[in-house]
């Protein structure tokens, strides 16, 4: 496991920028697991990295559909939720399938191990303001962090 970046979020402007900086990052196909209490903003984080690859429609929590799928340029964009899920292995022959020519697939609520992630993100309450990591979980996954991590704001 790998820290890729740290970030302190004040505004959805900063969220929106977070979304930015870690896309490149996420090579297509990519497992990221969200992390982060009920109101962190992982539903926001989502809708931010589907706008910046292209998707113009509305993104919203898919707590009672499980599973919403939103079409990009660069391909799907996969948004899961497993909080309402008592096993969510049971969905994982779902997610595998669904994994397949998606760009992302993005996961709330899931256990990096269990759905062997590539990506961890963390968005934790600190205040006001919230504190965003990246985590690498599985070596292989270079291909956006070979070309360099954006630079993070001053103080960071």
């Amino acid at each position: 496991m790998r820290l890729l970046l740290e970030r302190t979020l004040t505004t959805l402007e900063d969220t929106q920028a977070l979304a930015r900086e870690v896309l490149p990052l996420f090579p297509p196909g990519a497992l990221v697991v969200l992390q982060g209490p009920l109101g962190a903003g992982k539903t926001t984080l989502v809708r931010f990295l589907t706008e910046a690859l292209g998707f113009t429609g509305r993104v919203t929590s898919p707590s009672y559909t499980l599973i919403h799928t939103y079409p990009t340029p660069e391909g799907p964009v996969v948004h899961v939720d497993l909080y309402r899920l008592q096993d969510p292995k049971l969905l994982l022959p779902h997610l595998e399938a669904a994994r397949e020519g998606a760009r992302l697939l993005l996961v709330e609520w899931g256990d990096p191990e269990t759905l062997e992630a590539d990506f961890l993100l963390r968005l934790l309450p600190q205040g006001e303001k919230r504190r965003a990591t990246l985590w690498q979980l599985r070596p292989g996954q270079e291909e956006g962090i070979q070309q360099g991590l954006p630079p993070g704001p001053p103080g960071e």
